[in-house]
């Protein structure tokens, strides 16, 4: 069977790949590693991410996309090309078509980066949907009908927050706060409060373990290695639930901010269906132990957490892309 259609979540985390009929077939990091003088490509996805922090000088492991966009034109290119390859078998007689999901808030310029990327990675049509649409096809939400469906998703780079009603974004607003953030966030509360240099990794793995959106009876613990900021000797420390909670209070009150705008700025009668259906949590970041709680006590609307929230918007991607026909011309840009 020929692969002709493939949905990109083309995260700054983490990129998602689906295949309509075949669902997810592939979730890794967006990592490239590359030698430093001639910049080949030595390492894609989970691979690379292995070498983050671990590379020699000749070799270099970096993210290619920051908040949401592309960062490193080049090494992106490389990177879609390799998840194409991946997700069609290595070889291909037919140019997939290719959907890709990107910030609600991406400029032309943005926007066209991202299109040229695809095609030059090997794809016969690259289509462009927002992430906030792709999100709530993805979470099963109506967004056809007449009425307000409100979606927040939360990546690794941004969260995306918008009111949904008759196919098309009312109103939204995209706040750089994701996961990404909330790691830098953790490692630099760590190195101020136990005076301990962690790497990128390790502050992942404790916001992964131990961390939560609002402070916990039962606190979760866990023992963290890194190096001495005075010694410069390797140490062990225990860090808590309650560190994460206050690391990253400043980047969770930014993300209330942006969501009390959007709010704000919904019309009264959208505003009576959002406090109906409730909000809408999808993406990585969302699965933050009681981010649905911390929301709900700061708005007042019930919130939940989208099945499957971390593939949702890979979902709606091959959703979109298999009913092409289905979606308005105002959710899609081709070329």
């Amino acid at each position: 069977m020929w692969i002709r259609k493939i949905g990109i979540d083309l995260g700054t985390t983490n990129t998602l790949v689906h295949i309509p009929g075949k669902g997810i077939v592939i979730n890794e990091p967006s990592v490239v590693a590359q030698s430093v003088g001639d910049k080949k490509v030595l390492a894609v996805g989970d691979a690379a991410k292995e070498m983050l922090g671990r590379t020699p000088d000749t070799i270099v492991a970096s993210r290619p996309l920051k908040d949401g966009v592309i960062a490193d034109y080049k090494t992106t290119e490389a990177m879609l090309k390799y998840f194409i390859n991946k997700a069609t078998g290595g070889w291909r007689i037919i140019r997939p078509e290719v959907m890709i999901a990107v910030p609600g808030g991406i400029t032309s310029t943005e926007r066209r980066a991202v299109i040229d990327a695809t095609l030059a990675a090997g794809a016969k049509a690259a289509y462009i949907i927002k992430e906030p649409i792709a999100a709530a096809i993805g979470a099963n939400i109506p967004i056809g009908s007449a009425s307000g469906n409100m979606i927040v998703d939360m990546g690794g780079g941004t969260s995306e927050i918008a009111i949904i009603s008759l196919g098309g974004i009312v109103t939204s607003s995209s706040v750089k706060v994701g996961g990404t953030r909330f790691d830098n966030s953790i490692s630099d509360y760590i190195r101020r409060k136990y005076n301990l240099a962690i790497g990128e990794r390790t502050a992942e793995e404790i916001k992964i373990k131990v961390g939560s959106a609002v402070y916990m009876k039962d606190k979760l613990k866990m023992h963290v290695k890194g190096r001495d900021m005075i010694s410069g000797l390797p140490r062990t420390i225990e860090v808590t639930s309650d560190d994460v909670t206050e690391a990253i209070q400043g980047d969770l009150e930014l993300l209330i901010s942006a969501v009390k705008n959007v709010l704000f700025n919904t019309p009264p009668e959208l505003s009576a269906d959002v406090i109906e259906k409730g909000m809408i949590l999808s993406g990585g970041t969302s699965l933050l132990r009681h981010m649905d709680t911390l929301l709900y006590q700061a708005t007042g609307i019930p919130t939940r957490v989208a099945d499957d929230a971390l593939l949702c918007v890979a979902l709606g991607t091959g959703i979109a892309l298999d009913n092409l026909d289905a979606y308005k011309r105002s959710i899609l840009s081709t070329k």
